[in-house]
């Protein structure tokens, strides 16, 4: 049997003329306490204040804030106004020469410090597992399948899932 899938769910419905149901109640919202602002108070106070209330009913129906309703934004900021914040600032140095020390080596020498590559254990890192990737994708040659370097600068030999497969079928 063939069914029909709704299409167009997350659409909503015109109700009223070219309004949503959400989009009437807010512009009847607004136009009806922008009456009663009118008919309490006198027009220099009500102006402002008719003003403000026609533009935030007019944002809350119309207005969207990166696809998203305008009156989720006003939560998310009422929200961060009245919650707590907390905020971290890590001034923690890395341990190692310090920059003093450092510059007192280089001018000692008369050369310039580098610090060596075998300290920084993420290249020791991202190269055993580029050669592990090239080894199981079976690119490798065989000086890097035999070998792969951890991280103590230990040789150990590997095996890829071919010669694992291929030393038990000779048993």
């Amino acid at each position: 049997m063939q069914f029909q899938v709704p299409q167009f769910i997350e659409v909503e419905d015109k109700i009223f003329g070219p309004l949503t149901f959400k989009q009437f109640i807010y512009v009847g919202g607004g136009l009806g306490a922008s009456y009663i602002l009118w008919r309490l108070l006198p027009i220099y106070l009500a102006g402002p204040l008719i003003a403000v209330v026609g533009g935030t009913a007019a944002g809350l129906a119309f207005f969207q804030i990166n696809g998203r309703p305008f009156i989720i934004g006003l939560e998310n900021g009422f929200y961060f106004l009245i919650r707590s914040k907390l905020y971290l600032w890590n001034n923690a140095r890395k341990k190692g020469i310090p920059a003093p020390v450092a510059r007192a080596l280089a001018e000692s020498r008369g050369d310039v410090y580098v610090p060596k590559l075998s300290e920084s254990k993420l290249h020791e890192l991202s190269w055993n597992l580029d050669i592990k990737e090239r080894i199981s994708a079976g690119v490798a040659n065989d000086e890097e399948r035999h070998t792969v370097r951890t991280a103590e600068n230990i040789v150990t030999p590997i095996r890829t899932p071919q010669q694992a497969m291929s030393s038990l079928s000779s048993r």
